[in-house]
C-alpha cells in the first residue's frame, strides 16, 4: 500500500474538523448481534486475529483516511457538455460536508432516511455520503419503481428529503404522495391513466402535478420535509422542492461545530445506510447496514483481490440502489483511493462501451446480462467478417480458451502460437471492448452460463464470479487471478467464514455466512430477521451449495426456486434453464414451470433487439436472423416465427430440449411442453429485477393463461 499519493507526494492532508484518526474505536454497548431498530446498535462479529480483528471506523473517518493522504487525488468524474470534469477526493469531502449542512438546515432528524432516486452521478453519491455525516439512513430507490414503490421506501424509512433526479422521477414521488383517488377527489382527464382500483395510478400521461388547496406533501409522507431535484430545472415550483444549487446553499448558515458534533456522535456499530431488496415476494425489506459493515467491507474486499491505493479506475453504471454497485462503485474506491467515472445515463441502451473505452477502467463489474450483449454484439460482428478473419478468430479463440484453462489451473505455461494470437486478436479486442487496462472483470447478481464464460475465455478475458446478498453487504465469496474456476463463485473472503447446512449426501446444504459483513437486520421486521439470522448468528442465504476439493463454492440452487413435482421430486431450475441456452443459440430467456405439477414445462424468449428505452421490440437480433437462416428460415421478427409456428425452428429447439432431456437424472427432471412468448423478458415489462435477474412469481402470475394450457387433460 503505498504511503503518499502519486499525484501528489508531498501533501500530508489537512487536520480533519474532528481529529478522527482511524485507530480511534467507536462503538456502543450492544447485547445482540441484530437490531430491527433504526437507532439500536448491534454486537460486531469480532475475530480474535486476522482481517476480521481489525478496528471497526465510522464511514466519516474512512473517508477522511483517504482525504489525508490523496486529497489532491481524482475521486468522481463525469461527463459535462462533452467535457470530463474530475472531483478531487478533497473536493468530494467538502461537497459531502455541504450536503451533511444542508440535510440538517431542512430538519434531518437521527436515523431517519434520504431517499436518493436517480442514475449515477457525483450528486448521488454526494447526497448517499452526506446523509450519513448528517446522521440519517442513506437509501437508494430504484429508478425503475412506481410510484407506490417509491412512496413505500420513502414511508418505511421515514424519509425526511427525498433526492430525484429529473422531472420524471420527481413526478413519480409526488404521485406516491397524493392521488386524486386517495384524496377522495376526482380524476381528471388525462392525469391518472391505468389506475387498477382506489388510489393506485400506475402512470401520468401530463408531465406535471398540481396539489389541490389544503394538500400537502406531508399528507401521505409525514416525516417529509423537502425534495431536491439534481439535474435541470424545476419545471414546476412547489413549497419545500428545491434545485441542486438551492440545496447545496441552504446550509452555509451552519456552523461546523454543529456537524462536527453529529459525525462525532457517529458509531462504528449505529445502522447508516438501507438497501432495500427488490421485492419479488412481497413488499421489499429495509436491509440494516452499519457504518462497520461498509468500512469494513470494503477494506475486506479490496484486500481480497490485492487492490492498490490510488491506482484504481471503474466505470459506475448499474444501479447504486443495488448494493453491489454501492460496494464497488462508492465505498471500495473511496477506501483505496479509486477514481469512479459515471458513465451516461443511456449506458445499458449501448453508450456503455464508448463510456468503456474513454476511460479504460482497471476493473469492471458486469452482471451477467451485460455480458451476454456483449458476447452477442461480438459474435454479430464476427459474422460480417472475411471467412480468412473468420479463420484466424476461431484458431485464436482455441489458444486462448486453453491459455485461460492454463492460467485457472495454476499452469503458467502457454499453447504454441499464443503470442501471435494475442497481437493479432486478443489485445485489439480488449482495446475495442475498452478493458485492455483491466486487471479483473467481474460478475455478480444472478447466475451466468459456462457458454458465455467459456466465450470471454476464448478471447483471454477470464470473468471472475462474485457472490453475496445486500445482507452481507455485497460480497461474500470472491473470484480473483489467483484463485477461480469455472462456474465457481471463487473462495470465502479474507475474515468470513461459510457453513452449508444440513447437507445431503452430495454435499448440497444451505449456504450460511458469518462475518463482519452480515447486516443488522431488517428495519421494523423482526419475524423475516429471525428467519435470515440464526440463534448463533448466522445469516442464511436460502441458496444451495457445495465446496470441491478445493474449497470453491459452487452454486447448486435456490431453495425459494427449488420446483416440487407432484410426485415429491426437488428440481433446481437453473441449471435447466442455462443448458437449453447453451443448446439453442436463438433463445434469450427461459423459465421453467412445473411446482406441484405432473410434469416439467418451460416459457422461452427469443433474442430480439431493444428500443431506445430499452424495451424488447418484435424484431430478431442479427444473430438470431443468422440462425434462422441457417436452419433454412427467412424471418427478421419474432412474430413471424409464432404466427407460422416456423416447422425448423421449433423443430431446432424440441431437439436442444430432447438433448438436456437426454442427460437428466430421472424422469421427473425431463422438460415435455414448451412455449415461445411474444415478447422477450425485461426490467420495465417486470419479469426482470433492476440487475436484470428474474423474478419468477411475476412472470409465472403474468403468464398464468400459458402455463395453465401446459396442464389441461
Amino acid at each position: 500500500m503505498s504511503p503518499v499519493c502519486p499525484c501528489c507526494p508531498d501533501h500530508k492532508g489537512e487536520e480533519p474538523a474532528i481529529p478522527l484518526t482511524p485507530g480511534d474505536v467507536r462503538l456502543a454497548p450492544a447485547q445482540e448481534l441484530w437490531s430491527t431498530e433504526r437507532d439500536k446498535p448491534v454486537k460486531l462479529r469480532m475475530e480474535t486475529s486476522g482481517l476480521g480483528s481489525e478496528p471497526p471506523m465510522t464511514v466519516h473517518q474512512m473517508f477522511m483516511a483517504t482525504v489525508q493522504k490523496y486529497g489532491d487525488c481524482p475521486a468522481l468524474r463525469y461527463k459535462k457538455d462533452e467535457t470530463w470534469v474530475t472531483l478531487t477526493y478533497k473536493e468530494y469531502y467538502q461537497q459531502a460536508r455541504a450536503a451533511a449542512k444542508s440535510f440538517l438546515k431542512l430538519g434531518l432528524e437521527r436515523f431517519h432516511g434520504v431517499g436518493v432516486l436517480g442514475f449515477n452521478s457525483p450528486e448521488w453519491f454526494i447526497a448517499d455520503v452526506g446523509c450519513i455525516l448528517a446522521g440519517g439512513l442513506a437509501t437508494g430507490i430504484y429508478t425503475t419503481n412506481s410510484p407506490e414503490a417509491c412512496q413505500y421506501v420513502a414511508d418505511n424509512c421515514e424519509a425526511n428529503v427525498l433526492v430525484v433526479e429529473n422531472n420524471k422521477q420527481l413526478i413519480k414521488i409526488l404521485q406516491g404522495i397524493w392521488c386524486p383517488r386517495r384524496a377522495g377527489g376526482s380524476v381528471k382527464e388525462g392525469q391518472c391513466s391505468k389506475g387498477k382500483g382506489p388510489g393506485k395510478v400506475r402512470q401520468m400521461r401530463t408531465p406535471t402535478v398540481t396539489l389541490p388547496e389544503g394538500v400537502t406533501v406531508r399528507d401521505q409522507l409525514p416525516h417529509l420535509k423537502a425534495i431536491v431535484q439534481y439535474k435541470g430545472e424545476l419545471e414546476q415550483k412547489l413549497p419545500n422542492i428545491y434545485t441542486w444549487a438551492e440545496f447545496m446553499k441552504l446550509g452555509e448558515s451552519v456552523p461546523n461545530s454543529e456537524l462536527d458534533a453529529v459525525i462525532d456522535s457517529q458509531k462504528a456499530n449505529d445502522c447508516c445506510t438501507l438497501i432495500y431488496t427488490s421485492g419479488t415476494t412481497g413488499n421489499p425489506k429495509g436491509v440494516m447496514l452499519s457504518h462497520d459493515n461498509i468500512t469494513w467491507t470494503a477494506n475486506a474486499a479490496g484486500l481480497t483481490v490485492g487492490l492498490k491505493m490510488a491506482e484504481e479506475t471503474l466505470v459506475s453504471y448499474l444501479p447504486l440502489s443495488h448494493v453491489a454497485a454501492q460496494v464497488q462503485d462508492m465505498w471500495i474506491c473511496m477506501r483505496f483511493a479509486g477514481i469512479t467515472n459515471f458513465a451516461e445515463p443511456d449506458a445499458l441502451k449501448g453508450s456503455l462501451a464508448n463510456t468503456l473505452k474513454e476511460v479504460r477502467p482497471t476493473s469492471f463489474l458486469g452482471v451477467p446480462r451485460v455480458w451476454e450483449k456483449m458476447q452477442e454484439a461480438m459474435k454479430s460482428a464476427g459474422a460480417k467478417s472475411s471467412v480468412t478473419k473468420k479463420k484466424i478468430g476461431d484458431w485464436a479463440k482455441g489458444i486462448g480458451l486453453q491459455a485461460s484453462y492454463n492460467a485457472m489451473n495454476g499452469d503458467s505455461s502457454v499453447p504454441w502460437g499464443f503470442t501471435l494470437a494475442n497481437a493479432l486478436v486478443f489485445k485489439n479486442v480488449r482495446k475495442a471492448l475498452g478493458l485492455d487496462r483491466c486487471t479483473a472483470c467481474f460478475t455478480g447478481a444472478a447466475p451466468i452460463t459456462k457458454d458465455t464464460l467459456e466465450y470471454f475465455m476464448s478471447l483471454y478475458i477470464p470473468v471472475f464470479e462474485l457472490y453475496g446478498m445486500s445482507e452481507s453487504t455485497g460480497p461474500h465469496s470472491i473470484s480473483w487471478a489467483e484463485g477461480y474456476r469455472i462456474t465457481s463463485c471463487g473462495k470465502v473472503m479474507t475474515g468470513c467464514k461459510t457453513k452449508l447446512d444440513k447437507p445431503d449426501p452430495d454435499g448440497n446444504g444451505e449456504i450460511c455466512f458469518w462475518g463482519r459483513h452480515v447486516f443488522m437486520g431488517y428495519l421494523n421486521m423482526p419475524d423475516k430477521t429471525e428467519e435470515a439470522l440464526d440463534a448463533d448468528g448466522w445469516l442464511h442465504s436460502g441458496d444451495l451449495g457445495k465446496h470441491d476439493k478445493d474449497n470453491f463454492l459452487y452454486i447448486t440452487g435456490r431453495i425459494k426456486e427449488l420446483i416440487i413435482t407432484a410426485g415429491g421430486e426437488n428440481v433446481p431450475p437453473v441449471p435447466i434453464e442455462d443448458a437449453l441456452k447453451e443448446e439453442v443459440s436463438i433463445i434469450s430467456n427461459v423459465m421453467l414451470i412445473g411446482d406441484k405439477k405432473k410434469f416439467l414445462s418451460m416459457l422461452l424468449t427469443l433474442k430480439c433487439n431493444v428500443d431506445d428505452n430499452g424495451d424488447p421490440t418484435d424484431e430478431l437480433t442479427p444473430l438470431a436472423v443468422e440462425y434462422c437462416q441457417q436452419h433454412g428460415v427467412i424471418a427478421s421478427k419474432v412474430s413471424e416465427i409464432i404466427n407460422k409456428k416456423e416447422p425448423a425452428i421449433y423443430k431446432a429447439i424440441q431437439e436442444g430440449i430432447d438433448r438436456i432431456n437426454n442427460k437428466a437424472t430421472s424422469n421427473a427432471q425431463r422438460v415435455q411442453k414448451w412455449t415461445i412468448l411474444p415478447q422477450d423478458f425485461s426490467i420495465s415489462g417486470g419479469e426482470l429485477g433492476p440487475t436484470m435477474k428474474l423474478k419468477r412469481p411475476v412472470v409465472s402470475k403474468m403468464y398464468q393463461d400459458e402455463i395453465n394450457k401446459f396442464y389441461e387433460e
